[in-house]
């Protein structure tokens, strides 16, 4: 399972339904969609801002994350960024890792 989380920007559409039906109805219906794809909801929040929702899902690949993006941006009602997590010890991994190489203009 991989960490991924969505920044949600509502269309005038998607906000007038996030209106009509209340923000848990709305995380419920992320958490159902995550499911589907086996997935768990970690965490869902509203924002002020740019982004108007925050969401955190482990998801079993990069395929689960990309499809839930798509399905998202079909509804029409709103738009998604996908950013995948790394854990410290992914950061720790990389790290060991030796890379061959050069910057532009070197």
């Amino acid at each position: 399972m991989g960490k991924y989380m969505f920044q949600a920007r509502y269309t005038t559409e998607g906000a007038k339904g996030v209106i009509a039906a209340g923000g848990t109805a709305r995380r419920a219906a992320v958490e159902k969609a995550v499911a589907s794809v086996g997935g768990k909801l970690e965490s869902f929040y509203f924002a002020f801002g740019g982004v108007d929702a925050f969401v955190v899902a482990d998801l079993p690949d990069d395929v689960s994350a990309a499809a839930m993006s798509m399905a998202v941006g079909a509804a029409g009602t709103s738009s998604a960024t996908t950013v995948k997590l790394l854990t410290p010890e992914d950061m720790d991994k990389a790290a060991k890792v030796a890379v061959s190489y050069r910057p532009p203009g070197k």
